[in-house]
């Protein structure tokens, strides 16, 4: 075998190597990704239940239930154009209320219903998660004087 040719295997075979490096870690980034959906995007979208993901819009105004176990709370995320029925089992935050800006991360289950595994809300009277607000503006919704953080 001459150098040229053994040179050549080498070549081939370290080529052969960074694509199974990139692969796995692709693989991995795929894995641990959590994409961002609006109320009316997940209307859009086939999503299979158990698929994780993050929603995001406005708590809707009357749709906030607390079930008899007291820990576990039921409410509606909506964007003004669609609305998501939202189960969660723990604590929520402080500034959770109606009418305020949150994302949710978990799963819808086959019933159609998001099971939320964490609930973030807005940390102060101006701000809204950016995702949020452009969900809205995405939905000709928006009515926020102020500019998103």
């Amino acid at each position: 075998m001459t150098r040229k040719r053994r040179r050549l295997y080498l070549v081939v075979g370290a080529m052969a190597l960074l694509g199974v490096a990139a692969a796995l870690v692709l693989t991995a980034i795929r894995d641990t990704l959590v994409f961002f959906y609006s109320p009316m995007e997940l209307a859009e979208k086939d999503i299979p239940p158990g698929k994780n993901f993050r929603l995001g819009g406005l708590v809707a105004e009357g749709s906030v239930e607390k079930l008899p176990d007291g820990l576990t709370t039921r409410f509606v995320i909506t964007d003004l154009s669609a609305e998501v029925p939202v189960l969660y089992r723990d604590l929520l935050p402080d500034l959770f209320r109606e009418g305020q800006g949150v994302v949710a991360e978990g799963a819808l289950n086959p019933e159609g219903v998001f099971m939320a595994r964490q609930v973030l809300a807005k940390h102060d009277e101006n701000y809204m998660p950016p995702e949020v607000a452009e969900a809205l503006k995405k939905s000709g919704q928006w009515q926020g004087a102020a500019e998103t953080e």
